[in-house]
């Protein structure tokens, strides 16, 4: 199965000791996926590969946040790249800015080599089409906590540099809070402030908050100009939903 060796200045976290090799350690392994009949194949797959894991999954990227925190020393993520609450690969950059020395694994129904590139840039330590055979996801999990980096054969090649803009949004991106980037998301998808009020159980003045502060860090001026930044982390870069008209100029 290839292997791709990370280059010296690629950001990854520090590879410790292959967990096969401690019989007594039992690491924390996490899984973010919204498909439950995946989600359980990737258990499986983490299972094969370290039989003494401990997984534990989330179908949000909501509950993916609330298990980082009480797993604090997670060994690897594997992370869906279309998750309910994220989109594209807002959450692979906000989590890695978040917690750096966490090995990330994407899984996603996309099979073109651009997008697999494009999550190794984010930070990714592999990349994982949901066609991929058990085996060879296996091999994946293993090979990344090696510390290696690792894709598919059908995906091998290609620049895994971003553009300018990508690279500076998700920078910024990372810089968030973790509500913060909630309210990102949200924006996103075109909700209204008294929308995301309510998903969030908080006052429309927390939110306008949460706006200035978002605003302040990705380095924008109103509303419809952060959907357009958080547009830049879609797969298709550029698209994103129509806002809601009472609240363009906020």
């Amino acid at each position: 199965m290839p292997v791709i060796q990370p280059p010296c200045d690629a950001g990854h976290w520090n590879p410790g000791p292959r967990w096969g090799d401690e019989p007594n350690a039992m690491p924390d392994i996490l899984i973010a996926d919204d498909h439950p009949l995946f989600r359980d194949a990737l258990q499986r797959a983490v299972l094969a590969a370290l039989p003494q894991a401990k997984v534990h999954s989330a179908d949000s990227v909501h509950g993916l946040y609330a298990l980082i925190e009480q797993y604090p020393d997670t060994d690897l993520l594997l992370l869906d790249l279309h998750m309910p609450d994220a989109r594209g690969y807002s959450a692979l950059a906000h989590i890695r800015g978040q917690y750096p020395g966490l090995p990330i694994i994407v899984v996603s129904g996309h099979e073109e080599a651009q997008v697999a590139r494009r999550a190794l840039a984010h930070g990714a330590a592999a990349y994982i089409p949901k066609s991929t055979a058990g085996d060879e996801i296996v091999h994946a999990i293993r090979a990344v906590l090696d510390g290696d980096v690792w894709l598919p054969p059908q995906l091998v090649g290609g620049s895994a540099e971003l553009k300018p803009d990508e690279a500076d949004i998700a920078a910024r991106v990372a810089t968030l809070t973790p509500q913060q980037f909630r309210v990102l998301t949200m924006i996103a998808e075109g909700l209204l402030n008294k929308q995301i009020a309510w998903e969030l159980g908080v006052s429309e003045a927390t939110v306008k908050a949460h706006m200035t502060a978002i605003m302040r860090k990705l380095g924008v001026n109103n509303r419809t100009q952060v959907a357009l930044a958080a547009s830049q982390l879609a797969v298709e870069p550029g698209t994103m939903q129509p806002l809601p008209v009472d609240e363009e100029g906020e």
